[in-house]
């Protein structure tokens, strides 16, 4: 870490930001002068009540709040914020429905499609009458097998406004893996993108989805979506299934109605990644996920009414969810569908600047390849509008923060996110007033009380440990979907450290107030007795051109624990004894001795969820012997035999 920041935001920028004004609307309300975000920070997390009451006033949000801001304990599971008050989510969602875009849609080929808030308005009304006319009615459950698209995103307010419930999975995922998530929520209607189009190739979803419906006794309907082909010849293909065209017919746009709710009130089902077991189905409520969206949109990425957002997800990832709430502070949402190196790598940049995006969005891993690749955004398209890029899904690199300041744009918020599908959004975040430290997460979420601690529970500064948070916050999951007793949501959060919500991250807090994260808690090395986050030894490898990716294991070895590092080589590239040495002086140097693997091992692919992540744990259990719990979980699952019984790890 550098004593230099690679970017400090301008004194007029960061006094035109919701930040600045909503840290004056603190100081009016709790008369403390609050000096810097730390104490800021503070005043959210121990006074509780007072912050989320000036957030929903700052923000705007519409409902019925009666009655106290907070009520309980103060433990996690006996705390309820805002227990009296009523809202709907789709209501803040599609308010103001005038002619300012709400969605711009842009498929693999370059075709873009537009819809406006009264466009978006009009075909939440029909889908909710059409639905509402198929039985659903407030806590029934509504799947999506779908793409990004704009009737999705309909398809889910329409949900919303009645009081029903969201789930999805993205098109990647195959018929096990649906039905193994599908199969605990028993939906009632099921929505379907007719095809999708990924590194020029179509997938037709048609087949797919009628093994899906066949396997869900639950099923009333199924609804298929216009979006890369034919959605009256994909559902033709599917037994009791409709275009989304004949399914709304009947029905002329109107006013949407919404059905006001409790705060907690399910919203969403969103499902773990199931790679340790049947995947768990989280339940998020309207107004937790509502309020905590607002609060980040708008006081740590600085998103303003007028400007155009941009997330690459699928809708198997909480980011869509994420995605989606930005319509609420009236900004214009940008849809991908296709792989994201489209017109070798060109497509988003090109169409970022056409669009005008203003918050650019993706993951590490995509920043990672798009280095390796060559591009430099930056020489071809001005950017003019980009204010803020945001990156999440695993840490992303010190050397990657510097990369993007020099190939993509100087003058740029850099904000590396972190939080997860369990609180569908953010523990620490970008912010509009502070400067970007390399490897560094700007700071911890307003109201979100984390800490690092031992493994005693007692924090820790300046030195690696859990990432806990202390106190309740709105975003909790409601519960776990069929979970009597909430006995696998206490296992989940609470089994680790008594009265502490553990995260499971690695995690590290800095002296700039930020926060590094060295991976996942489960994945973390051993040896010697010395704890060690993975995410440390793969960002020492930003500087090897021949690795694309790789995989960090603890591997029992005679009493102990020694590294293997398992590598994907770029094309062309061979692991000679030149490059182990290169590969292991680089982490020697980089990071320390400890660091080094024991074993250098290269193997043609990596294995990683539906949602793109690499599973550590998998090649883990595969190189001891072990079972993989969910080998469906996995979108690549024959990788795991690239790790069977190899030679090297016998010596």
């Amino acid at each position: 870490m550098t004593d230099t920041p690679l970017w400090t935001p301008r004194a007029e920028r960061a006094d035109a930001s919701h930040l600045a004004a909503f840290t004056r609307l603190m100081r009016a309300k709790s008369g403390q002068a609050l000096p810097e975000y730390p104490s800021l920070w503070r005043l959210s997390v121990e006074k509780p009540a007072l912050f989320w009451g000036a957030v929903w006033d700052y923000t705007g949000l519409i409902g019925d709040r009666q009655g106290p801001a907070l009520a309980g304990s103060g433990r996690f599971l006996e705390t309820r914020f805002f227990p009296e008050a009523t809202l709907n989510y789709a209501e803040n969602l599609l308010a103001a429905p005038d002619t300012r875009l709400a969605i711009r849609f842009l498929q693999e080929t370059g075709d873009e499609t537009t819809l406006t808030r009264a466009g978006l308005s009009a075909l939440v009304s029909r889908l909710q009458q059409a639905m509402r006319e198929a039985g659903v009615k407030a806590g029934d459950r509504v799947a999506g097998l779908v793409a990004n698209q704009p009737e999705t995103i309909a398809a889910m307010l329409a949900t919303a406004s009645l009081g029903a419930i969201w789930t999805s999975c993205s098109t990647d995922f195959g018929v096990d893996g649906c039905v193994e998530r599908f199969g605990q929520t028993t939906p009632k209607l099921l929505f379907c993108s007719d095809s999708v189009l990924y590194g020029g190739k179509r997938v037709e979803l048609a087949a797919r989805a009628a093994d899906i419906a066949a396997r869900l006794p639950s099923l009333a309907r199924v609804v298929v979506l216009p979006c890369a082909g034919d959605a009256a010849e994909a559902a033709a293909h599917i037994a009791g299934a409709v275009p989304l065209d004949a399914f709304i017919a009947p029905f002329a746009a109107a006013s949407p109605a919404f059905t006001r709710v409790p705060f907690d009130h399910p919203l969403f089902i969103l499902y773990s990644s199931g790679t340790t077991g049947a995947p768990k189905c989280i339940v998020h409520g309207h107004g937790g996920t509502l309020l905590q969206h607002l609060k980040e949109h708008q006081l740590h990425a600085d998103l303003h009414a007028g400007d155009t957002l941009f997330y690459y997800t699928t809708c198997g990832w909480m980011m869509w969810n994420w995605l989606a709430s930005a319509l609420a502070s009236g900004a214009t949402l940008m849809c991908y569908e296709g792989s994201p190196f489209a017109e070798h790598g060109q497509r988003l940049w090109r169409w970022a600047e056409h669009a005008g995006c203003t918050h650019f969005g993706t993951s590490a891993r995509y920043l990672d390849a798009l280095a390796q690749s060559g591009l430099a955004p930056r020489e071809h398209w001005p950017l003019s509008r980009l204010r803020v890029l945001m990156s999440t899904g695993s840490p992303l690199s010190a050397e990657r923060f510097g990369w993007v300041y020099r190939h993509i744009k100087a003058d740029l918020n850099l904000a590396s996110i972190s939080g997860g599908t369990d609180i569908v959004s953010c523990f620490a975040l970008g912010n509009p007033t502070l400067p970007v430290w390399a490897g560094e997460l700007q700071c911890a979420g307003l109201g979100m009380a984390i800490d690092v601690v031992d493994d005693a529970g007692h924090s820790v500064t300046g030195s690696k440990g859990e990432l806990v948070c202390r106190r309740p916050f709105p975003s909790m999951p409601v519960g776990f979907w069929n979970d009597p007793g909430q006995a696998r949501y206490r296992k989940a959060y609470f089994s680790r450290f008594a009265g502490l919500w553990a995260h499971g991250d690695y995690a590290e807090q800095t002296r700039h107030g930020g926060l590094v994260i060295h991976g996942r808690s489960d994945a973390v090395l051993n040896p010697g007795g010395v704890r060690i986050g993975t995410a440390e030894i793969y960002r020492q490898l930003d500087g090897v051109g021949e690795v694309l990716e790789s995989i960090a294991i603890g591997q029992k070895w005679h009493g102990d624990e020694r590294v293997v590092l398992f590598v994907r080589l770029r094309a062309g590239a061979k692991l000679d004894d030149a490059l182990v040495h290169r590969i292991r002086t680089q982490i020697r140097e980089g990071a320390s001795p400890r660091h080094v693997p024991s074993r250098i091992v290269a193997v043609g692919d990596l294995p990683r969820t539906l949602s793109g992540k690499l599973v550590e744990l998998a090649v883990k259990n595969v190189v001891h012997g072990e079972a993989v719990a969910n080998v469906g979980a996995l979108a690549n699952p024959e990788a795991l035999a690239l790790f069977r019984d190899l030679p090297e790890l016998s010596i």
